[in-house]
């Protein structure tokens, strides 16, 4: 068969059981790269499909999507706030985790001690692309999220530069710590220059383009050439030159960007980071040889207890070095801490010359990605809801039960109506069913208005999503008017825009004309709120879902030393109370009520008072006369 076709095939393939394993795993509830395993073991058992990949094809081929579209994603403001603990994963750790691995294995499994450190080195870094997928789907917290997501994007480049080091000594016979050290520094310290270079540089291009088709280029240009040039041409880490240009492009780059082009950009790479994802974790189970790994099985078990055990010490010791963590955390660290395409590829290049070395090394890797994938990976959810990290409040489980209830009423109501309709159902018993079941259904109806009412949080959320899904369907409504011909170009580009612009736009404003009947009432009170930067949004967004008039000063904390916010707050009468709760339930933190920021003092001695925030600070004024202007 001509090779072309082959690949045609090939890709043809990777897509079509990507496609499959999506459907059933959305049905199945399995994570998506696990199933993506399973589906390619099976196909390697049942036909007799040679795939032969050059790793370094490999690497330069899927690596740049997905570790760009990770990084772009990244919220730098978080990431830096977690800074030290991800630093302390990325690298202190992987060095100890590659020496403690290939000791275990020189001492258990028998091999060479320099040949050890160097599986020891390519299996060091985390890949935990099923687990962070499993927290966004779940609602994971943010911060767990971007120490696990912070700490592979890091350690890959890390893992990369010992990997090359141990192969170094091994050619030469002997280790120089002082050139190692040098030769880290260089490497490392080269490829974040690189990415800064090159996302710098996009940004600046950008603040004079208006072209979505041509920015989402440039960005393409940004993730592949930024590792290129640090890989390949200058010697450098090309991973963390990825890291570096996709944090950069991300934070700073859509700044310059319309809301047309952020969506387009967007949409663009979280399809090339599914179809990259798709092809390597289907690769991972198509080239795994089992009756191989059978064959070494004490060899794997070792290899297996000795990257766990090692996960385990530096994540429950570098984790308490600096911040405080809850216990759950670690446990979900430890056990997210998965193995994937870098280990593979990094085994499958290793140098002939090594000799039967080579073949137990790439058996191990394999052994141990299998585990964490499919072990690991698949049983990340339940972990997830044993340890109780996802946690619901009260609030949301009421609301899920009596809007699963209401919608179940509703579902049988309009079974038993079309049955009526088709003549199956008599007369008679339509009439007598009808009442009570309308009556049914409007008073499950109401419960659900009521808990809406009571939790401002999970409405806000709610007329989000609805929001966000009227702008769905007003975008795909124009796209077909234009296919149709029913509007020309030029109509289209500037609607579109229109839609863009208010996908992207906070939702604060359309959900205060949601509650117009609620903003009309007068204002008697007035809160001043002082309040962290991280609960600003869930703050605001419960707020103006309510209903309340907000307006936000930014300022900055001097004692605080961090980002905090002025927010001003109208009460309409009888509602301080309930606002109250709104803040006590969407901050982290505790909320300190004030009646007033001054009592019992002189005007004329009146001092500021200092106060930590924790949560949100509230100074209440009565309101003699409001106008609106």
């Amino acid at each position: 068969m001509d090779t072309n076709l082959e690949l045609e095939l090939l890709i043809l393939m990777i897509f079509l059981v990507a496609s499959i394993v999506a459907i059933v795993g959305r049905r199945f509830r399995i994570p998506y790269t696990v199933g993506l395993v399973i589906a390619g073991l099976v196909i390697g058992l049942r036909s007799d499909l040679s795939i032969e990949i050059s790793p370094r094809v490999f690497l330069s081929l899927f690596l740049p999507p997905l570790l760009f579209e990770a990084s772009f994603h990244v919220n730098f403001e978080r990431l830096r706030q977690n800074l030290g603990t991800v630093v302390l994963l990325a690298v202190p750790s992987v060095i100890l985790n590659m020496l403690f691995v290939g000791f275990v294995i020189h001492w258990g499994g028998g091999l060479d001690l320099p040949i050890a450190i160097v599986f020891g080195s390519l299996i060091a870094a985390t890949d935990p692309v099923a687990v962070v997928g499993i927290f966004r789907k779940l609602g994971a917290p943010k911060r767990l999220e971007i120490l696990l997501e912070g700490e592979s994007l890091l350690n890959d480049g890390t893992a990369i530069v010992m990997f090359n080091l141990a192969l170094a000594s091994v050619a030469a016979g002997s280790f120089n710590i002082g050139e190692g050290v040098t030769s880290f520094i260089r490497v490392a310290g080269g490829g974040l220059i690189i990415g800064l270079l090159f996302g710098w540089l996009f940004t600046r291009v950008t603040t004079f383009i208006d072209d979505h088709l041509v920015e989402t280029t440039l960005t393409t240009l940004v993730a592949f050439g930024s590792y290129v040039v640090a890989e390949d041409l200058l010697h450098f880490s090309g991973v963390l030159a990825v890291v570096a240009a996709g944090i950069v492009s991300g934070n700073v780059g859509p700044q310059g960007m319309s809301p047309t082009t952020k969506i387009v950009v967007f949409n663009f790479w979280e399809y090339a980071a599914f179809a990259a994802n798709s092809a390597v974790f289907l690769l991972i189970g198509l080239q795994t040889d089992l009756s191989l790994l059978l064959e070494n099985w004490k060899l794997i078990l070792w290899a297996i207890a000795a990257v766990l055990v090692s996960r385990a010490f530096v994540i429950y010791f570098f984790s308490r070095l600096t911040s405080r963590m809850e216990a759950s955390w670690r446990h979900v660290l430890f056990w997210g801490g998965l193995r994937g395409a870098i280990s593979l590829a990094l085994a499958l290049s290793l140098p002939i010359t090594l000799g039967d070395s080579r073949s137990l090394i790439i058996t191990m890797a394999f052994g141990v990605v299998l585990f964490s994938i499919i072990v690991q990976g698949f049983s990340m959810d339940r972990v997830l809801a044993r340890l109780k990290v996802i946690k619901q409040t009260e609030g949301q489980i009421e609301y899920e039960r009596r809007q699963a209830r209401a919608l179940a009423e509703r579902a049988g109501y309009e079974r038993i109506q079309v049955l009526s309709k088709n003549g199956l159902i008599s007369e008679h018993t339509w009439e007598y069913l009808q009442p009570m079941l309308e009556q049914r259904v409007k008073n499950l109806t109401m419960a659900v208005q009521e808990i809406l009412h009571d939790t401002p949080d999970i409405e806000a959320q709610e007329l989000i999503s609805a929001r966000r899904e009227m702008l769905r369907t007003q975008r795909g409504t124009l796209a077909t008017l234009r296919r149709d011909g029913i509007i020309s170009d030029v109509t289209y580009e500037s609607l579109i825009a229109e839609v863009d612009e208010a996908m992207e736009s906070s939702s604060a404003a359309w959900t205060d004309r949601a509650h117009q009947s609620y903003l009309h009432q007068e204002v008697c009170q007035l809160l001043m709120v002082v309040i962290q930067e991280g609960d600003l949004e869930a703050v605001t967004d419960a707020l103006r879902a309510r209903g309340v008039l907000t307006t936000r000063v930014r300022s900055k904390g001097g004692f605080l030393r961090r980002t905090n916010h002025l927010l001003l707050v109208g009460i309409p009468e009888g509602e301080l109370e309930s606002t109250i709760k709104v803040l006590r339930e969407a901050t982290r933190g505790s909320v300190e009520y004030l009646s007033a920021p001054f009592e019992n003092v002189p005007d004329q001695a009146a001092k500021p008072k200092q106060i930590e925030v924790h949560g949100a600070t509230v100074f209440v004024f009565d309101v003699e006369q409001c106008e609106v202007i």
